[in-house]
């Protein structure tokens, strides 16, 4: 297809419909012939549709083609419709979180589920993902912490490019889908943990942490970017001019579709930055935006804008001409129906592969945080009770597209599975609303499926439903019934383990004394119930780390591994006049990089090549891991560098590097990283991204708590 001649031919009011989008249920008439809800409530003409550019929210394959089929016959040029959707974890077969994601710290696991969402997803005619979110989060409180791959910037991109490379391929098949990564930018550093949020930060800040995994995503051939809702110093993400053209643009070299999230065209106007539709019209193409998402600002307004001269139809033409050629790289000129099959639909969803792949990704996802000799529990266990809030319910995740609950393994199917033989009993012991206050009969109900059971698998924390967008939380702790219920539950029944289930790190201070073991799950997806079970009974053994801190206290929050040391850092417990509190230490009660498993490891103190670099040089650092216990298992090595003296203050540690290491009993492995300029580098005082000559310490370790450091000198 030659897109630029199609392009020429095209008139004013055709070119500015290719920049809408609308949801499918906007493009589909009643009996009548009439428009009704959304598209309605935006004032829409069968006009206005006719030639609009892509659709969001549609059904399946079937819908798909009906929706597209109609279009073709409409549109005066033929130019097909692109379908969007919100293929998150997963489409039918639904996988963990993304935070339980990050926890894996394999990037080989992230990219087999992206993958597998893409089959899966374009066989129901999804052409592009809002997928991956890449936004680097610190506080907890933030909903939309489980769409996210935690706190880490390296850890953060690492995981970016893997979806980005398992979503799209080389787009080159009908399996392949594109990626939208969002949102961009620093959405995660919204004020408070409120979703929606003002985020206000330096540049330094937004380099250093913020901008780097969205810099992955790009690198490794993003077809799409969205621009986050919060406003960056002031000026709305989808207007910020210098966010859009300067930065991605100009200087990282994205000449692809930007679209806006669900109507911030609009919401320009609530900001306080524009004063009208026309307004927010005009500042969204001038910063470059795209793709206008369920608003009209836009389709009314460009127009206008360019009988006033105030725009430049170069401008519009620029941005049309990105999205034809997104649809002319997926063949859609040739093939309208892209992918879309029923029948492979039918046939992919929920097929043993996919559902081996969820299973796997949970396994691999979940962190061991406590274990007092209770796990693994005794698979010839006569007795067990399955108790709490999630025992029976299916966790699938905020983002669960087309995954069924009725199609999802709860916990106690998942035992029952594993123990054929055993007698599994269940009890609520309270229902798992926020700031539940404990109900006597329930707990009592709990308390006597305890002491009549040989082993407790207890299911506690957070519903889908109590994390992701637009489900921020004031107070991560427990509720006083589960707080409660746990306690009572373990004073009568030893042989208890705590599975948690979050969408976010949960403050379990009131608890952690009291249970014997404790697991986060995460919301593990279609197969939570069978892999919770895989790794209880030691089939399968823990091999995830968190990805976020777990902080002692609510009020620690936001707290992170890779702060500042400040000019008074705490370095004792009780030190006044010191950066820190006076009733809480700042120590989270687990850290970044944090996990046990069945087995022990240890780790030597790293060893440098050499202890001095030059320039353009490089030096490998190595440690060796040993396992040190009765059975195999895998661990994650851990680079982590700090520079001493810097033209800008520099974190007390940064994750630079990391290998997951499987061993044997007794097995010992070296374990290399290599070093060079860029792992030293940061944006300096001279605005360049350059390494500083002078002293850093390296740390290889199993946390990112280790004080077994080494130091290099770069000449």
């Amino acid at each position: 297809m030659d897109i630029k001649k199609l392009l020429q031919k095209m008139t004013l009011e055709q070119k500015i419909a290719q920049l809408c989008q609308f949801s499918a249920r906007c493009l589909v008439a009643d009996e009548t012939g009439e428009l009704t809800g959304p598209a309605k409530d935006l004032n829409l003409s069968m006009k206005d549709i006719a030639c609009c550019g892509s659709t969001l929210t549609f059904a399946d394959a079937n819908s798909m083609i009906a929706i597209q089929k109609k279009h073709m016959e409409l549109d005066p040029n033929k130019i097909p419709l692109l379908f969007m959707h919100d293929v998150i974890h997963g489409y039918r077969t639904i996988y963990p979180i993304q935070l339980a994601l990050g926890a894996s710290w394999d990037a080989d696991i992230v990219k087999k589920c992206s993958r597998m969402s893409a089959r899966e997803s374009a066989a129901g005619g999804v052409h592009v993902t809002f997928a991956p979110m890449v936004d680097l989060v610190r506080d907890a409180r933030w909903g939309r912490c489980m769409e996210s791959c935690g706190e880490d910037p390296y850890l953060n991109s690492v995981m970016a490019r893997a979806q980005v490379e398992g979503y799209q391929g080389n787009l080159d098949s009908d399996e392949d889908i594109c990626a939208c990564v969002k949102h961009f930018a620093a959405y995660g550093a919204a004020e408070s943990g409120k979703d929606y949020n003002t985020v206000d930060m330096s540049e330094y800040n937004l380099r250093e942490n913020y901008l780097c995994a969205y810099k992955s995503a790009v690198e490794a051939g993003a077809q799409m970017i969205m621009a986050s809702f919060n406003t960056i110093n002031g000026v709305p993400s989808i207007a910020n001019k210098w966010l859009l053209k300067d930065v991605l643009r100009d200087e990282w070299g994205f000449d692809k579709p930007i679209i806006s999230d669900y109507s911030a065209f609009a919401e320009l106007v609530n900001h306080g930055y524009c004063s009208d539709e026309k307004e927010c019209a005009k500042a969204a193409l001038d910063a470059t935006a795209d793709i206008e998402m369920m608003s009209v600002c836009y389709l009314r307004n460009l127009t206008s804008l360019l009988e006033e001269g105030r725009i430049k139809e170069e401008q519009i033409d620029e941005c049309v001409l990105r999205i034809l050629e997104l649809k002319d790289k997926l063949g859609l000129f040739e093939n309208p129906y892209r992918g879309a099959n029923p029948e492979k639909e039918k046939a992919l969803a929920l097929c043993p592969e996919h559902r081996a792949i969820a299973r796997e990704a949970a396994q691999k996802c979940a962190v061991l945080l406590k274990n007092d000799n209770i796990l693994p529990l005794n698979k010839n266990t006569k007795n067990i009770a399955v108790i709490g809030p999630w025992s029976d319910v299916g966790m699938l995740g905020e983002w669960p597209a087309h995954g069924e609950p009725s199609e999802t393994v709860t916990v106690i199917e998942g035992v029952k599975n594993a123990l054929n033989n055993a007698n599994v009993t269940m009890a609520k012991g309270c229902n798992g609303v926020l700031n539940e206050l404990p109900d006597d009969e329930l707990i009592n109900e709990a308390v006597c499926a305890a002491e009549k059971a040989d082993a407790v698998i207890l299911c506690i924390g957070e519903h889908s439903k109590q994390s992701g967008e637009a489900h921020s939380r004031a107070d991560i702790t427990l509720s006083p019934a589960q707080i409660k219920l746990v306690k009572e539950v373990c004073a009568v029944n030893k042989n208890s383990v705590c599975v948690l289930f979050c969408g976010r790190p949960i403050v379990l201070t009131d608890i952690i004394d009291t249970v014997p073991a404790i697991f986060v799950a995460w919301q593990p997806g279609t197969e939570a119930g069978n892999a919770v079970a895989d790794l209880i009974f030691g089939d399968v053994n823990f091999e995830g780390r968190l990805p976020m801190t777990f902080p002692l206290h609510l009020g620690q929050v936001p707290i992170y591994y890779n702060q500042m040391n400040t000019g008074r850092p705490k370095l004792v417990p009780n030190q006044i006049f010191t950066s820190g509190y006076i009733d809480y230490p700042n120590d989270p009660l687990f850290p970044f990089g944090y996990g046990l498993s069945y087995t022990s490891f240890e780790i030597s103190s790293p060893v440098l090549s050499k202890t001095q670099m030059n320039k353009g040089d490089k030096v490998v650092v190595s440690a060796r891991v040993k396992n040190t216990g009765a059975v195999a298992g895998k661990t994650v090595v851990q680079l982590y560098i700090r520079d001493l003296f810097a033209s800008r203050t520099r974190p007390v540690k940064e994750l630079k590097g990391f290998e997951k290491v499987y061993l044997e009993p007794g097995e010992e492995k070296e374990v290399s990283f290599e070093i060079t300029e860029k792992e030293l580098a940061f944006h300096t005082a001279s605005g360049k991204f350059e390494a500083e000559a002078g002293d850093f310490h390296i740390f290889v370790a199993l946390d990112s708590t280790s004080k077994d450091l080494v130091t290099l000198t770069l000449k």
